[in-house]
């Protein structure tokens, strides 16, 4: 009886992990976008260039409890200035030549309305790792492209602050306040490929 039971398990934990859904993020048709408050009175945005990126969902359009792995090259950031950029790259920001690599691994993604997700991980900037809450909204369906290939999209939206990953620096503006906001807000689309 106990290794009836045992090879049930076993089955239905292949069966669970046959049935998940495979993903690749295409990046030609997604962009990992950022701004920052610039002198108190408007924002400077930025996207970074070069990432790659997997999601395994348990269904093609659930994706509660998907785990999402990426990786972007940190050299990739772009301001278009390239005299900002290459502050940024600098130790006074994300110290790219000792640490190349920005990470985020979800921890959690749970459904919050109709392809709404609350979506929580772990992210590594500058050697420095800490869990962020974020916001996913799914598109409404998967659609399958001229070459069969079945895609889907995410928009993702949230908020950090740079201080806790050690990007500290700033200048003081002589009537108050700072040239950079500590906070930074994240607007990401992310397309889908089904592998």
């Amino acid at each position: 009886m106990k290794k009836l039971k045992q090879t049930l398990a076993l089955v239905a934990l292949s069966a669970g992990l046959m049935a998940q859904t495979n993903w690749k993020v295409d990046p030609s048709h997604s962009k990992l976008g950022f701004s920052v408050v610039h002198m108190m009175i408007s924002e400077t945005e930025g996207t970074f260039k070069v990432y790659e990126g997997t999601v395994s969902s348990s269904k093609e359009t659930d994706f509660t409890n998907a785990a999402i792995d990426f990786k972007v090259d940190v050299n990739s950031v772009n301001t278009d200035d390239e005299k900002r950029d290459g502050h940024l790259k600098s130790a006074d920001f994300f110290d790219a030549e000792k640490n190349p690599k920005m990470t985020f691994k979800s921890t959690s993604m749970k459904a919050k309305g109709k392809m709404i997700y609350d979506l929580e991980g772990d992210l590594t900037i500058k050697g420095v790792t800490k869990k962020v809450k974020l916001q996913a909204i799914g598109a409404p369906k998967t659609v399958k492209d001229p070459w069969g290939n079945i895609r889907y999209a995410f928009k993702v939206i949230g908020k950090i602050n740079r201080k806790d990953f050690g990007l500290t620096w700033n200048a003081a503006l002589e009537a108050g306040g700072v040239a950079v906001s500590d906070d930074v807000k994240l607007n990401i689309t992310i397309e889908l490929v089904k592998s």
